[in-house]
């Protein structure tokens, strides 16, 4: 009976054995996929088809225009309200704190000083320093800034037409050495801050110089120096923004926001159009 029960185990064995090979081989799945070796992955991909959230844009206030224009609004505003006897500290009364302390220095350094910032950018390009635009663009930048300064001083100065404090002529205000001075200034601080803002710091030293002689030498108040600064800046400051160099990158300014000469009251001046 025994040997019978085992034959009948043995043969029951072979039976599932021949008929049942998937249950005699049983290959565990892997628990992990296994990435084809053609499927590389790429950071610039969407397999998926998310579409991607769409771009946060930050409110006006933070805007670069805006961050850009404080600190020259602050100098043309502060300058416009102390003109002759206005404000607190008027510019009648700075002249007179400044004919005490230098009552004779006259001096014609101011009137070569007003490119220094400029040489010192050539210096430090061919010192080897990389600039942030190359030398075209530099150049571009340079002559849309200098066309936006020239045209604002010299209009402001018509219509405004206020006596200098040596009583030479009616074109005081705004100082055009200064606003000279601050624009190539602005212009090494922007070119050459990402390797050290020294050169921008020794740059609006020498334009602060050129602002002080002014006002030492009686050719200007201390209003005109101060609204020269802000113009100079804001010239720089609108000629990088509104520049599209040639490899064709569009502007930062606002959309619809553009810039050109006008010509009123027989003078140039700049015209800002801002379709909402």
């Amino acid at each position: 009976m025994r040997a019978f029960v085992s034959r009948s185990l043995v043969g029951l064995a072979l039976w599932l054995s021949v008929f049942t090979p998937s249950l005699a081989q049983v290959v565990p799945a892997p628990t992990t996929p296994i990435t084809p070796a053609d499927t590389v992955t790429h950071p610039y991909e969407n397999p998926n088809g998310i579409p991607a959230p769409p771009a946060v844009r930050p409110p006006w206030y933070k805007g670069k225009l805006v961050r850009a224009s404080i600190v020259p609004a602050i100098l043309i505003t502060y300058g416009a309200t102390t003109i002759n006897g206005n404000g607190l500290y008027s510019s009648y009364q700075a002249n007179r704190d400044i004919r005490k302390l230098f009552p004779t220095f006259r001096t014609k350094a101011d009137d070569i000083l007003i490119f220094a910032p400029y040489l010192e950018l050539g210096a430090v390009l061919l010192a080897g320093v990389e600039s942030r635009d190359d030398n075209l663009n530099i150049g571009l930048v340079i002559l849309k800034s200098e066309a936006i300064m020239l045209s604002s001083v010299f209009a402001l100065k018509n219509l405004t037409k206020i006596r200098r404090p040596d009583n030479s002529d009616m074109l005081s205000f705004p100082s055009g050495h200064t606003a000279q001075a601050f624009l190539a200034a602005s212009i090494v601080h922007n070119e050459f801050r990402h390797k050290s803002q020294w050169y921008g710091i020794g740059a609006y030293t020498i334009a602060t110089s050129v602002a002080a002689l002014r006002m030492i030498n009686s050719k200007h108040w201390q209003s005109d120096v101060f609204a020269g600064a802000g113009i100079g800046i804001l010239s720089a400051h609108v000629g990088y923004l509104t520049h599209r160099n040639r490899w064709g990158r569009k502007p930062i300014l606002p959309k619809g926001m553009s810039f050109s000469p006008t010509w009123q009251y027989n003078a140039p001046g700049l015209g800002m159009v801002w379709q909402l």
